[in-house]
């Protein structure tokens, strides 16, 4: 057996009073074995002011003046005035400590604790996050923990308001769990546990039944002397509430009695004392070797360069966040307009294959029958620019949008869009949506009996006969002039004249003669309105494209907003006047009519 095994600390003296049992007189010095001090398990209790927090410095103040050293963990920031005698390393979160720490200076505090005999009080009293000070007392007693399995150094971890890490009521967290283990399997290792409470009923149970000593101060709460009872007797729990400060039953394992001891005053400066009416100096406190906390502070150096380079990496990845958004924005915008030009192709094209112009009425949605369209128009160059005969109509053509070109994209044509007045040079030729292509020439063989009556081009031959959708086609197509369209000169009678119009109205076809007689009904209206009319679909491309061919032949006008009028007697009386009087006039108009207005619309 060595002098360490064997050596004592001297901490109370007996005391007189109830409770008190066996042979040694008040007054007998009371010592401690220091190696079951540092490798037990220990309770210290007691409610505020009853004197538990001396007796711990007391024991602390013997331990450190035999060079054992101690960690500390404070939960109230009292154990700093231990430094006015020794040279103590003061961690935890503010300014006043040595050094401030986090979780990943747990390992080099362990280190400095166990193999450079540094004493440490961990200070978590400044941590404004409880999960942060629980992680930090965490890290360091597991840190403690695995070394010792190797060290096997008597060594004495202290904790004050220990029922805030292993409570007898709700679960416990990662903290409270160490200090369990540590209290079952601390011991062996070489590794002691001290835990301070002024609430014992608060305290785990099986932690407190475990201790090999314990220190019961003055407690006056009946849940607390309750547990006195239970653990020492009814005896004990009477004369407990009576006891003066600094005077507390030792219950000890290795003496296997009850003694009322009454325990020294600390040495040193008091911190967690009761602030009083007199003036208050706090003493000069002992620092620590600087060599002792570089090491320390390398890390803090360490962690602080790391949070600043994640602080600018963070910086960064926002910055590039950023400018996805502005990037994917830009991408939508780029679709909008890709879609709008798209749209805006494929209205020309189907204005130029729709069923009224002699087309088949192909879905020009379908890629197929686009690329069908594009073929009439002219060959791809394989980048979706058109070229060949689209691609010539330029120059002089007010009906075809420049963009449409050899090489034209799709950005050119959505600024076609946004920058072209989409019309035909009127207010209201056609849909503000479409464009008008040029038409090639129509060229028909001869054969009566078609009346001409001034309506086909200088030179051009009338339809074969029995082509009834030649006229309409020819008309719908744009492929005369508005002059094409108006009654030639030369009548010289009213038959004349209802012979020479109605020539025109039977030119345009049924769905023509439609919306005619839906105009003559009401007046005014708006083309889509008279293609329904008509029996024809709400296709809006299809209603201005066949109103078109009214106005042109002057049948229609525009009365604004959208809306065209009724025009054809307008149209008579302004063309053949001189020749008809206005009884003529009337019974001439109504001739014309006949050949749209169907007898049961009389």
């Amino acid at each position: 057996m060595t002098d360490s095994d064997t050596e004592t600390i001297s901490v109370a003296e007996i005391s007189d009073g109830p409770g008190g049992v066996g042979n040694e007189d008040p007054g007998t010095t009371v010592d401690l074995p220091v190696v079951d001090i540092l490798t037990g398990r220990g309770f210290i209790t007691g409610k505020s002011g009853s004197g538990k927090s001396n007796t711990a410095s007391v024991m602390i103040e013997n331990l450190l003046s035999s060079n054992f050293p101690v960690l500390i963990v404070d939960t109230d920031g009292e154990y700093y005035g231990l430094k006015q005698e020794f040279e103590l390393l003061h961690a935890g979160a503010d300014h006043e400590c040595d050094i401030q720490v986090s979780p990943e200076h747990a390992e080099r505090l362990a280190t400095l604790a166990l193999e450079q005999n540094v004493p440490i009080i961990l200070d978590v009293s400044g941590y404004l996050d409880d999960s942060a000070a629980d992680e930090l007392v965490t890290e360091v007693a597991k840190h403690l923990f695995a070394k010792e399995k190797r060290l096997k150094k008597p060594f004495l971890m202290l904790i004050e308001e220990c029922h805030e890490y292993i409570p007898e009521k709700g679960g416990m967290d990662e903290a409270g769990k160490m200090l369990i283990k540590i209290g079952k399997r601390g011991r062996k290792h070489g590794l002691g546990v001290v835990g301070i409470s002024q609430r014992p009923a608060d305290v785990k149970k099986d932690f407190i039944t475990q201790c090999d000593w314990l220190v019961w101060h003055r407690l006056t709460w009946r849940n607390d002397t309750k547990v006195v009872g239970r653990i020492l007797g009814s005896e004990y729990a009477d004369a407990i509430e009576d006891m003066g400060n600094g005077e507390g039953f030792l219950v000890t394992d290795w003496s296997e009695s009850i003694r009322r001891v009454q325990f020294h005053k600390k040495q040193t400066f008091d911190a967690g004392a009761t602030p009083g009416l007199d003036d208050f100096e706090r003493p000069d406190l002992k620092s620590v070797d600087g060599d002792l906390v570089s090491d320390l502070k390398e890390i803090s150096d360490e962690k602080e360069r790391r949070e600043s380079e994640i602080a600018d990496l963070r910086q960064e990845v926002e910055k590039k966040e950023a400018k996805i958004r502005q990037l994917e924005r830009e991408l939508e915008e780029a679709r909008d307009l890709s879609r709008m030009a798209d749209q805006f192709a494929q209205a020309m094209f189907q204005k130029a294959e729709a069923p009224y112009r002699g087309g088949q009425g192909r879905n020009l949605n379908r890629p197929e029958e686009k690329q069908a369209a594009l073929g009439e128009y002219g060959e791809s160059d394989g980048d979706g620019a058109v070229s060949g005969d689209v691609g010539e109509r330029t120059g002089d053509d007010e009906t075809t949008p420049d963009v449409v070109q050899q090489g034209a994209t799709p950005d050119d044509v959505a600024r076609a869009v946004a920058d072209t007045d989409l019309s035909d040079g009127t207010d209201d030729d056609a849909h503000p949506s479409v464009r008008k292509h040029p038409r090639p020439p129509l060229e028909a063989p001869d054969g009566p009996p078609w009346p001409t009556h001034g309506l086909l081009p200088e030179g051009g031959d009338v339809p074969e006969d029995g082509d009834e959708n030649a006229w309409e086609n020819a008309v719908d197509m744009g492929d005369f002039e508005p002059a094409d369209l108006q009654p030639a000169p030369g009548a010289e009678n009213r038959r004349d004249v209802v012979d020479r119009m109605t020539a025109i109205v039977n030119a345009l076809g049924a769905v023509h003669h439609g919306m005619l007689a839906h105009y003559r009904e009401y007046g005014i209206s708006d083309p889509l309105s008279a293609h329904v009319a008509a029996g024809e679909t709400g296709d809006q491309h299809l209603a201005y494209g066949r109103n078109r061919s009214l106005r042109r032949a002057g049948f229609i006008r525009h009365a604004g907003r959208g809306q065209y009028e009724y025009a054809l007697p307008d149209l008579v009386s302004d063309e053949y006047a001189d020749l008809l009087d206005a009884d003529e006039l009337r019974e001439t108009v109504q001739a014309i009519e006949q050949s749209f207005v169907d007898e049961d619309d009389e």
